[in-house]
């Protein structure tokens, strides 16, 4: 068998992309499933979903300290993978708080609008202008956006506005992860440190906020708490690291349009699962937002 970091076929590729793509899907079904079964819809059990999801990551993922503390890594893949962590806690709260108050399929389509931001914070960062076609890519997945987010009827969630401006900023918050992920991985840090480092880093930052926010970790269902180690387990620890790991042998820009197919999947679980019809607004806004994040994507290529 093929050792993790050797070069793999492209079936072994294709089957791990698979994977990951749809283990990334069952995220906002997970957090939905977990927000009913306890009956709360409140930004301190979603900061308790998002905290836990990172905690049991990390713990998973506690022996690979061995292997960091061996390491010789610089200061700055350090860094990178610090701040990116600190990026990913604040992508999780917001985005699974946003499932609290719109659709599933508002908040996936809007939370994966990250090749714009990020190709507009590429821009500011490393000078990294966008030619004209990502340009009017850009500017129609703002336009699906803005429509996705005025929506107001009743089927998309008790709060439309708020619950989409969260996984808007979701979705900056996400876009400022992956960069500083690749700086992070550019010095020599391997997917497998790099995902401790950041899980890790994201889990410190999330624990004490669902106290904060007066919410405790106890006296759920157990129900509740196995909902909690499956997002651990299949979302972030299989999908995000299964796409982690894809950067390696896969362009980006594929990845990032691959991963378009998860508001799909979403909305078609939340669909036959929960019966969630998305309004008409949300549906054309959907669709006008992918078509100019896959102009985008193209001009990028």
């Amino acid at each position: 068998m093929k050792s993790f970091t050797q070069q793999p076929t492209r079936w072994q590729t294709a089957l791990i992309l698979t994977v990951g793509i749809l283990a990334v899907s069952t995220a906002a079904i997970l957090v939905r499933l977990a927000t009913r079964e306890a009956n709360l819809s409140t930004v301190g059990f979603s900061l308790v979903l998002a905290a836990s999801r990172l905690i049991i990551a990390s713990l998973v993922l506690l022996p690979n300290w061995q292997t960091i503390r061996r390491s010789n890594l610089s200061f700055s893949a350090l860094r990178y993978s610090g701040l990116a962590g600190v990026a990913l806690a604040a992508h999780f709260a917001t985005w699974i708080t946003s499932l609290s108050y719109t659709s599933i399929a508002a908040s996936t389509t809007i939370v994966t609008t990250t090749p714009i931001w990020v190709a507009l914070l590429s821009w500011l960062w490393f000078g990294e202008k966008p030619n004209r076609v990502m340009g009017l890519g850009i500017l129609v997945a703002l336009i699906g956006g803005v429509t996705i987010g005025w929506e107001t009827g009743n089927s998309t969630g008790a709060n439309p506005l708020l619950g989409n401006a969260l996984a808007l900023i979701g979705a900056w918050t996400a876009s400022l992860y992956l960069l500083l992920g690749r700086e992070a991985q550019r010095r020599n840090l391997s997917v497998g440190s790099y995902s401790t480092i950041a899980y890790s880093v994201a889990a410190v930052v999330l624990l004490p906020l669902p106290l904060i926010a007066g919410t405790a970790y106890t006296g759920y269902s157990s129900l509740t708490y196995g909902l909690m180690v499956l997002m651990a387990i299949v979302p972030q620890l299989i999908g995000h690291t299964s796409l982690n790991w894809a950067v390696r042998w896969v362009s980006p820009t594929l990845i990032t349009l691959l991963n378009l197919f998860e508001p799909v999947a979403s909305s078609g679980l939340a669909l036959v699962m929960f019966g969630e019809v998305p309004g008409m607004q949300v549906l054309i806004g959907a669709i006008i937002l992918l078509i100019g994040v896959g102009v985008a994507i193209a001009a990028k290529r």
